[in-house]
């Protein structure tokens, strides 16, 4: 098992600070064993925090995650997404329900609100602090809120989920000093950490990972937890790709590659719109 780098959340629950993602994950009937068996390599590996969403397939990627966890779903932080469109009062309520069971658990240990959308995000919260009553969820956060979004919650979230990566840096500016400003503070959850893949083939990343013998994707991931406060939350499709993920947890970058790397993806000099997968 590769010994995972952790952080500990606002509430005291200790995380790893790398995850898995599983947005487009079980879409394809014909890859779900293979999906299913990276996830449980990736949990053996450290991996134990698990991202999905109601969004995600329908409901294809709860119910592949619910069966990948089920032998271990005690040791695994689960994460879920409410639809902006589904969150008000009862709406939220109603999703969760439906959400819990297509992951065939009975609970969601961090339940975010997925973007902002229509309903007050007061109601959100609401029905969130009623779900982690019932005991149906562990804690709340959001996903994709900016900065202003953030000041109109009745409380700070626990987590902020935000697209994050070397080439969507725009977060550094003014969204990731507020989450650290926050009391408590709010832990960044960095999705798409390797941009979907179209970071794969950057010189100077090649060039970093060259020099420490590993691959770009391993680059990135270590890149996007360099701090010690954020969580990322990468996709793998094999056992194999997800063990590689794990290993990125142990990889130091020096600040000679720290350099290199803010000159190819200079960091933000202003504010920018919140950007969003």
């Amino acid at each position: 098992m590769t010994t995972a780098a952790t952080l500990t959340l606002a509430d005291g629950t200790v995380v790893p600070r790398l995850g898995q993602g599983t947005w487009y994950l079980g879409d394809d009937p014909g890859t779900r064993d293979t999906e299913i068996a990276a996830l449980r390599a990736g949990i053996e590996a450290g991996l134990t925090l698990v991202d999905t969403a109601e969004m995600y397939g329908g409901g294809r990627s709860e119910s592949l995650v619910g069966e990948a966890i089920a032998p271990v779903r005690d040791e695994v932080y689960l994460v879920d997404k409410v639809l902006p469109s589904n969150a008000s009062a009862r709406g939220t309520i109603e999703a969760c329900e439906r959400s819990l069971r297509a992951l065939g658990t009975d609970r969601i240990d961090l339940y975010l609100l997925h973007w902002p959308g229509p309903h007050p995000v007061a109601e959100t919260v609401e029905a969130f602090e009623h779900l982690r009553g019932r005991g149906l969820i562990g804690a709340w956060g959001v996903s994709n809120l900016d900065a202003l979004d953030l000041a109109d919650l009745p409380a700070p979230p626990l987590v902020n989920q935000v697209l994050y990566n070397p080439s969507r840096r725009g977060v550094e500016f003014d969204l990731l000093p507020a989450h650290r400003r926050s009391e408590p503070a709010i832990t960044t959850m960095a999705y798409s950490p390797i941009e979907q893949g179209r970071l794969l083939g950057e010189p100077v990343l090649a060039e970093v990972a060259e020099g420490h013998g590993v691959d770009v994707a391993q680059v990135l991931l270590a890149w996007a937890i360099r701090d010690g406060d954020v969580v990322a939350i990468p996709k793998a499709s094999s056992p194999e790709h997800a063990r590689a993920n794990a290993r990125a947890g142990t990889l130091r970058l020096t600040p000679a590659d720290l350099r290199r790397i803010d000159a190819a993806f200079p960091p933000p000099t202003g504010p920018a719109p919140l950007e969003m997968l």
